[in-house]
């Protein structure tokens, strides 16, 4: 990625996207044969991971638990490892070589879990709730290190080897998401800050500004190419970035998802865009909130490849795989309607899908 000198503000060509076309409608047969992942606790599922490297994937947990499964040859999907925090868990991923799992959560520690010894250990401390863990690489030698994002309104970095943090930056607000990739790390906070890390400067804030969406940051999801980012709201939009503010005026633009137009009257119920995730493979994207629906997106065409319809549960977070051929979703209480929403017998649940190309491999562009 390279951080250029021409670096416009956001929104600087922001259109809207209002009626998106669609390729293909999904159907509830379509989702069928999608794969149950079976054990994953009984409170609500609040974030998924796939190893960089081998087909394992983290779910953690609002019962405190993280939990390891594998996803062999044949289909099924096994559970390999546990560990706890002392309270609920926010936030999980993998270390990019694939041996360790990170997670940070509630209790205010990042742990890191070993898969070859199953040792957990706290290798880091905020001052309030951590919302989000991302493994990354730093500075011109590649450093691999954790970075963590809490409500405390800090980032800090932190040695796996040591409890003191590498550094601390002060963010404008308690952190809500974060995203990274190659040398880009994009930070959301309250107030609908946007703060922008070139990884090789990890120290410094290459960028601050204000999101282009007019209400509260719900996720971020960086481009695979590390060159952009989009960014979900509460209110059911979608925004397109790019860091070059010249790339920006030519392709960014925002649209609406997680809307549920009503037959009867022409009323819209809007949702909150939980999950926003870049396909490692093709560069497409997915959507997935509060309304129990996810569909897959082409940015560069600007053109919705397939969309499924609602689920029956809110989906809180969903995540590729390392090829970008399977897709996990959850189906779990997201909290969007207070503790009343969450009765005993809501749906909790983690499904993995098998994508096939046509739904996540950019169409041909037409000539």
């Amino acid at each position: 990625m390279s951080f250029g000198s021409r670096l416009g503000g956001f929104g600087a060509n922001v259109s809207t996207l209002g009626n998106t076309t669609t390729s293909a409608s999904g159907t509830l047969q379509d989702l069928q044969n999608d794969i149950v992942v079976n054990n994953i606790g009984d409170d609500s599922v609040s974030d998924i991971a796939f190893s960089p490297q081998a087909e394992f994937m983290a779910i953690s947990n609002w019962d405190k638990k993280n939990r390891i499964f594998e996803i062999t040859n044949n289909g099924q999907v096994e559970g390999r490892a546990l560990y706890e925090h002392e309270g609920p868990i926010m936030s999980t991923r993998f270390t990019l070589d694939g041996t360790k799992v990170i997670s940070g959560g509630a209790d205010k520690q990042v742990k890191l879990f070993d898969l070859a010894s199953q040792q957990a250990q706290t290798i880091g401390v905020h001052n309030d709730t951590i919302r989000v863990v991302r493994h990354v690489t730093c500075g011109p030698q590649n450093t691999p290190c954790v970075v963590s994002g809490s409500w405390d309104k800090t980032l800090r970095y932190w040695d796996t080897r040591q409890q003191t943090p590498i550094c601390t930056l002060e963010m404008p607000e308690r952190v809500y998401t974060m995203d990274a990739s190659q040398k880009l790390l994009v930070v959301g906070t309250a107030e609908r800050h946007v703060v922008i890390i070139n990884l090789d400067n990890p120290d410094k804030i290459f960028k601050s500004s204000i999101s282009p969406l007019k209400y509260q940051t719900r996720c971020i999801g960086c481009y695979p190419k590390g060159d952009g980012f989009a960014i979900g709201s509460i209110e059911g939009r979608c925004g397109i970035q790019y860091i070059d503010d010249m790339q920006q005026k030519q392709s960014g633009f925002s649209f609406k998802c997680q809307r549920v137009n009503k037959t009867t009257t022409k009323e819209t119920n809007i949702y909150s865009l939980n999950s926003v995730v870049f396909n490692p493979q093709f560069g497409t994207f997915a959507t997935a909130g509060s309304d129990g629906s996810f569909s897959f997106w082409d940015k560069d065409s600007r053109h919705r490849l397939k969309g499924y319809p609602q689920l029956g549960a809110t989906i809180p977070v969903v995540n590729f795989n390392r090829t970008g051929m399977l897709f996990a979703y959850a189906l779990s209480y997201d909290w969007s309607k207070g503790y009343e929403g969450n009765t005993p017998n809501y749906t909790n649940t983690v499904r993995i899908h098998v994508c096939k190309e046509d739904e996540v491999k950019p169409k041909p562009k037409r000539k």
